[in-house]
């Protein structure tokens, strides 16, 4: 059963895009294995591992933020990244589309953390 930070509505909906990034960029062409691919990948995955790590730090206030900070940080390099991949034509209209909704409601959770740390002690 999850604990901690997986209990977090924001770390539920940021793995589940994560993992369907994963998933959709498997289709991208194999030169960009080491760029856009990795890209991301990388950065979709990181909003979760900061989210984790804030979730530790959430007695310091300053620090939680922080973390939450950088997790929103990531999640806007995912939209870049997501942009770059319908720019491309390696994603379909739709799946850009619902990409980046998707982001855009981790963000908006994310920004309500940063807002309220007090309600996440």
């Amino acid at each position: 059963m999850a604990t901690g930070f997986r209990n977090l509505t924001v770390y539920k909906k940021a793995f589940a895009l994560a993992m369907d990034i994963y998933k959709i960029s498997k289709g991208f062409p194999k030169e960009e294995q080491y760029g856009l691919t990795s890209q991301i990948r990388n950065c979709s995955r990181s909003v979760c591992a900061c989210i984790g790590e804030a979730y530790r730090k959430r007695r310091y206030p300053a620090h939680f933020v922080s973390k939450m900070s950088d997790s929103d940080m990531e999640n806007s390099e995912t939209q870049v990244w997501i942009d770059f991949a319908f720019s491309c034509e390696y994603i379909l209209r739709n799946e850009y589309e619902e990409l980046l909704e998707r982001s855009e409601e981790v963000g908006r959770l994310l920004n309500h953390i940063i807002e309220n740390p007090e309600k996440y002690k």
